[in-house]
């Protein structure tokens, strides 16, 4: 499934009609296909957020919802905490990951479960 966040109201994007196909958004589809069944349980979503300027693969942990960012240009992935409220320093997410664009969607599916999985994050 595919969310899109704009000017803070949330919907759905269906399959192939109104989904953007850009460069990010396919990666981001790539990788979400070679996750494993633990990460698909823990309610994998395609996000394209415009409001913080991300495209990514959210998924509802244990402790909260967790997203691998896709990178633009030369930039890394990152695994990041969303935090529901703000913690005392005023922070609203925690990078958790960074790593690399080296490695193939089949290998960021792997180190992004595996990351997840051994930290307790997944049930």
């Amino acid at each position: 499934m595919e969310i899109q966040i704009s000017d803070g109201i949330v919907r759905r994007v269906h399959g192939g009609k109104d989904a953007p196909m850009n460069g990010l958004s396919i990666q981001a589809r790539t990788v979400a296909n070679f996750l494993p069944l633990l990460c698909q349980r823990a309610g994998a979503k395609i996000v394209h957020n415009s409001d913080a300027n991300y495209t990514g693969i959210r998924f509802e942990t244990k402790v909260g919802p967790v997203v691998l960012e896709i990178p633009t240009g030369d930039g890394s992935y990152r695994l990041v905490h969303e935090l529901i409220e703000p913690d005392e320093k005023g922070r609203s997410e925690v990078e958790m990951r960074r790593f690399p664009q080296i490695y193939k969607p089949a290998g960021v599916a792997h180190i992004t479960a595996e990351f997840l999985r051994s930290r307790g994050f997944l049930k």
